[in-house]
């Protein structure tokens, strides 16, 4: 009986606003309504992008959780998934979880590391691994406990990509389609599809074949070593290299008026590190 009003109790305190309330849909935020996120384009990653993490999170002592469950990897370390680099620049508590059987992860002792995480990081591999481990479970309800108690909420690569609620390149036959078996993100982003690695692979044209199929999303593309901090409505593009919007808008430094430009469908720009865009609107802050 206890254990079963334990599980009750936790349900009600972890479950995501978009699933306890239907009031959620009509929120103006777009983004968090509280806390942050951090979502990279994959790579090699600078030292800065992780410090942002450790910051937003509430400094050194803040607990942050690391899911290296998107590698696919039979097992992993207390060091997988970016957690030594946490532990290097000063991080003082850094769990690593991970299972790839939901049932273990709907279960009150697999999610307690998280339930006083300031911090949660995904990291690379496969997105689709994320959703068959976690959606529906106590674990999702409670990544978005960390955001309600103003965390931060990081990742890489498919770290990125599962924060949008469309899951770019889902699919579990290879990464090259990208309106696959598995569509569904955890959605700490609405109404977004989110890629990554955009530029060193060439992949700035790919989007289109979501856009077409689901022309409401907004479509953001991210190159290696790149961040978004989101919190809210409000983007900032952190780091060395350029974010891809596709919001069948232009802009440039330099205007647009004497350009030739294509139809709205096929239209997309590049925002660089200090860069903000207003999830709202859909559109660039200048």
């Amino acid at each position: 009986m206890a254990c079963i009003l334990l599980r009750f109790i936790l349900t009600l305190a972890l479950t995501p606003p978009s699933l306890a309330s239907p009031l959620a849909d009509n929120s103006s935020f777009v983004g968090p309504e509280t806390g942050n996120l951090v979502i990279v384009g994959g790579g090699s990653l600078s030292d800065s992008i992780y410090q942002r993490v450790i910051d937003l999170a509430g400094g050194n002592d803040a607990p942050i959780v690391v899911i290296p469950t998107a590698a696919g990897e039979p097992s992993y370390d207390d060091n997988a998934a970016g957690a030594s680099t946490f532990r290097r620049l000063g991080s003082t508590n850094v769990t690593v979880l991970h299972t790839y059987d939901p049932a273990v992860a709907d279960t009150e002792d697999f999610v307690r590391p998280l339930l006083n995480a300031k911090g949660v990081w995904f990291g690379g591999g496969r997105q689709w691994q994320l959703v068959d481990a976690y959606a529906g479970t106590l674990t999702e309800s409670s990544f978005f406990g960390v955001l309600e108690r103003s965390g931060v909420i990081g990742g890489s690569s498919a770290g990125a990509t599962i924060q949008g609620s469309f899951l770019t390149r889902g699919d579990t036959a290879n990464n090259q389609i990208m309106v696959g078996d598995h569509q569904e993100g955890f959605a700490f982003v609405k109404n977004i599809a989110i890629d990554q690695h955009v530029l060193v692979r060439n992949r700035q044209f790919d989007m289109f074949d979501i856009l077409k199929v689901r022309p409401e999303l907004l479509g953001v593309a991210i190159d290696e070593n790149t961040a978004l901090i989101v919190a809210k409505n409000d983007v900032e593009v952190f780091g060395a290299s350029y974010a891809i919007f596709y919001d069948g808008k232009f802009w440039s430094r330099e205007g647009s008026d004497l350009k030739n430009l294509p139809t709205e469908s096929s239209r997309f720009y590049f925002l660089r590190n200090g860069d903000k865009y207003d999830l709202g609107a859909r559109q660039v802050v200048v």
